[in-house]
């Protein structure tokens, strides 16, 4: 398959440096990571240990069988609009937070899937990424149901050794997701810490209150997500990667701008929209989106 991922950050990387084990992959990203990965190829390090030659670009080529979009919540409008131009025949969401799909489905012209990736990685330098942790990629339509597509884009992770299911509920998978990042990346980033703080004391509290008003949130939408359920896909997810820093967390440390408006703003605003409390959320988003003022990154 002739694979395009969008957005070679940290995540993008590592998913286009596995699937170019067996498909033709272009990463499109910024200098000066494309750059080093021409020049000497994209070293993959920590939990899987290769060297991949993907093709490498600042823009998108003319066509591709698939689109893998890794980028920011907040870029996912430019990110559409620079996939526009590209004669694409399905486009995959691998990104965080809610409403990416529905921004892909209005401006592009093919079929839009959803996707959850439970693999870590940071990208210490260019050329090279490091995997701090094999999960497995989760996909499906976003609004729920099967599709022959869905089925084809699976069989091609799984050929290049991705743990992959194709799920016919990823309306609630998105939420569930949702529901995890809601507590784990707000707390971890705004308490620096790595992700298996959120175990136990007052970061688990924490993360366990976003989490459940989350859920509150999602049944409202219609969406079965209970309390227990969130707050189990909160500790399974923490536990798996206990040692890992948070793409949140990644973000502030960097002083860049955080993706809290598609996480726990998003939150907030279904839960007004909803008639559901979510105080917890809303301290959390204030106290992000002060930081990213006070750092000119709103």
């Amino acid at each position: 398959m002739d694979i395009l991922v969008f957005g070679a950050g940290s995540l993008g990387s590592l998913l286009g440096g596995l699937l170019a084990a067996e498909h033709d992959v272009t990463l499109v990203g910024r200098d000066p990571h494309m750059r080093a990965t021409d020049e000497s190829g994209l070293r993959i390090t920590g939990h899987v240990e290769t060297t991949v030659h993907p093709t490498t670009r600042l823009d998108p080529p003319d066509s591709a069988d698939l689109a893998v979009v890794c980028v920011k919540s907040f870029d996912t409008e430019a990110a559409a609009d620079a996939l526009a131009g590209c004669a694409i025949d399905a486009c995959l969401s691998v990104q965080n937070g809610m409403g990416n799909e529905a921004v892909l489905v209005d401006r592009l012209d093919c079929p839009v899937l959803a996707g959850t990736c439970t693999y870590g990685a940071v990208r210490p330098n260019p050329g090279t990424v490091r995997c701090t942790g094999v999960g497995d990629l989760t996909l499906g339509p976003p609004e729920g149901g099967s599709t022959a597509l869905a089925e084809r884009v699976g069989r091609a992770f799984e050929s290049a050794s991705v743990a992959t299911s194709v799920v016919d509920d990823m309306s609630a998978r998105l939420f569930e997701k949702l529901a995890v990042n809601a507590g784990i990346n707000a707390t971890t980033a705004l308490a620096r810490l790595e992700n298996g703080a959120v175990l136990d004391g007052d970061a688990g509290a924490l993360a366990a209150a976003a989490t459940r008003e989350t859920a509150a949130v999602a049944r409202s939408e219609g969406i079965e997500l209970s309390d227990q359920a969130a707050e189990r896909a909160l500790e399974s997810v923490a536990a798996d990667t206990a040692a890992n820093i948070s793409s949140m967390h990644q973000d502030m440390a960097a002083d860049r701008r955080t993706e809290v408006d598609g996480i726990n703003g998003y939150v907030v605003d279904r839960a007004d929209e909803l008639g559901v409390d979510a105080p917890v959320n809303r301290t959390l988003a204030r106290l992000l989106r002060a930081w990213e003022t006070g750092r000119g990154l709103r």
